[in-house]
């Protein structure tokens, strides 16, 4: 079946942030400075939180290819770091892993899949000397690394293999990161997971698929507040949603849609609540009023297909200037489809 779009939310990446704070000393100062965002011009961005998992807030992207060239050296020229992998396997292990996050980044940057496959190779390589046994917590980072690569690569070829590599790596960190002794990793990972799940549920055309996400995005729920967590809370809250929305489709099941309005709402209160940029709180209410389209179709309703309608009229003529182009023309496509589905059911009376 073809589903219909909604749009996820994708938290920071804290493990890029560490890759690129871990690496920027063996740059020049001069290169280095060019590292810090210009934040002297306040532009709205529409796209924040919306690429992908390897955006970056604190670090300028232009960072990304002076890094990536100066980690390849390091790993090979021993005068660098002064000690060969031999001598210190475990620091050259974690210059695979940040040099595998840089790349990723760029391959999120270029979609370019070769680039995500090099990543990946780096965070296996990093894994030879990272061991469970010795190194649980560098393991299991590693483990999320490689995790994280995976699902980028599954949704930019949409390809189910690296999307299950990717479910066996995030379930792999959490045999170290436990609720108890790591909730915040143990969250982050079970908000991939979820992400990672309905993407491959969408290509599988799978129910079980979007039911392990849904209680995957439960699971890290359960870890999250508004105060401490107000991105994550919103993006496991919309995300959540986003499965049951396509879970409801593929059921034509009008309670699950109805739980993925709740869920968008959720969603939508917190970001507004806790003043995140305004295109999330938007593409929420986009979100929320795709599935009550949905709903409106699959019941017949001529009186909530009007009120759809007259939402996304609401959303274009208040909020476009917080849009991305192809959610604006997704907002008109549905407002119409809203219009001929009031009329054709009112017709139809």
């Amino acid at each position: 079946m073809r589903f219909s779009t909604n749009y996820i939310i994708y938290p920071e990446n804290r493990a890029l942030e560490r890759a690129i704070a871990n690496a920027i000393g063996i740059l020049s100062e001069e290169v280095a400075a060019a590292a810090v965002p210009d934040t002297k011009v306040a532009v709205a961005d529409n796209f924040l939180y919306t690429r992908g998992n390897y955006e970056q807030r604190r670090f300028s992207s232009k960072i990304f290819e002076s890094l990536r060239e100066a980690l390849e050296v390091s790993l090979t020229d021993t005068s660098i770091t002064g000690k060969s992998r031999d001598q210190k396997p475990l620091a050259w292990a974690e210059t695979q892993n940040n040099l595998g996050n840089v790349l990723a980044a760029l391959g999120q940057q270029r979609r370019d899949a070769e680039l995500f496959e090099r990543a990946i190779q780096c965070f296996s390589n990093a894994l030879e000397e990272f061991r469970q046994e010795n190194s649980p917590l560098e393991w299991a980072a590693t483990q999320y690394n490689l995790g994280t690569a995976n699902q980028a690569l599954g949704r930019l070829l949409d390809a189910t293999k690296p999307l299950k590599l990717a479910v066996d790596a995030y379930t792999n960190a959490l045999l170290v990161w436990t609720r108890d002794e790591s909730p915040e990793d143990w969250m982050f990972t079970m908000h991939q997971l979820g992400d990672t799940f309905h993407a491959y549920g969408k290509l599988l055309k799978g129910n079980r698929q979007f039911q392990k996400s849904v209680v995957a995005y439960k699971n890290a729920l359960a870890v999250l507040d508004a105060d401490n967590y107000a991105l994550e809370l919103t993006a496991t809250h919309n995300n959540r949603a986003a499965v049951l929305h396509h879970l409801g489709e593929t059921e034509e099941n009008p309670e699950r849609l109805e739980e993925a309005i709740r869920s968008y709402e959720k969603a939508l209160t917190v970001s507004m609540e806790q003043q995140l940029p305004i295109h999330l709180a938007v593409l929420c209410r986009v979100n929320k009023t795709t599935a009550q389209n949905v709903l409106a179709e699959l019941t017949n309703d001529t009186g909530l297909a009007e009120e759809v309608a007259d939402e996304f009229e609401v959303i274009i003529e208040c909020f476009s200037h917080a849009l991305q182009p192809l959610c604006l023309r997704h907002c008109e496509e549905q407002m119409n489809k809203a219009k001929s589905l009031a009329l054709a059911t009112s017709a139809s009376r």
